[in-house]
């Protein structure tokens, strides 16, 4: 069986809760989309990671990103990648509980760097989907 080369150098997993973070980082190791899996509970520290990785190569990174968090919502930490002009090799994919449609809507303003939108929970093969992994 051939191995696939990952699609992304970094995949960052954002959510408060530690048990999202396991089950998508399950879900990325299993399909093979990435080389390194950081998870954070505290999108202010992903947030500064993603800062950094910017700053020292030009890597290709993937943030899996929850809406509701209580340091920073997912919208600030897209505020703030807008704002500060992050590199276009960052891709977004919200995953969330929220079936708010206004909540889809504030995410399509970052059409920049948001891929997609989805509810949790996340599957692989809608993953696979929004990156076009075969």
């Amino acid at each position: 069986m051939d191995e696939k080369e990952p699609v992304y150098d970094i995949v960052f997993m954002v959510d408060d809760d530690p048990i999202v973070n396991c089950v998508h980082q399950k879900i990325v190791r299993n399909i093979g989309i990435a080389n390194e899996i950081r998870s954070f509970t505290d999108p202010r520290k992903a947030l500064a990671e993603l800062r950094s990785e910017l700053c020292h190569a030009k890597k290709s990174m993937l943030v899996l990103l929850d809406i509701n968090m209580p340091e920073m919502s997912g919208f600030e930490f897209l505020e703030f990648m807008e704002l500060e002009d992050f590199n276009l090799n960052v891709d977004v994919i919200v995953v969330t509980s929220s079936i708010c449609e206004n909540d889809r809507l504030l995410a399509e303003l970052h059409p920049r760097f948001v891929r997609d939108f989805v509810t949790k929970p996340l599957k692989a093969e809608d993953l696979k989907k929004i990156i076009a992994y075969p």
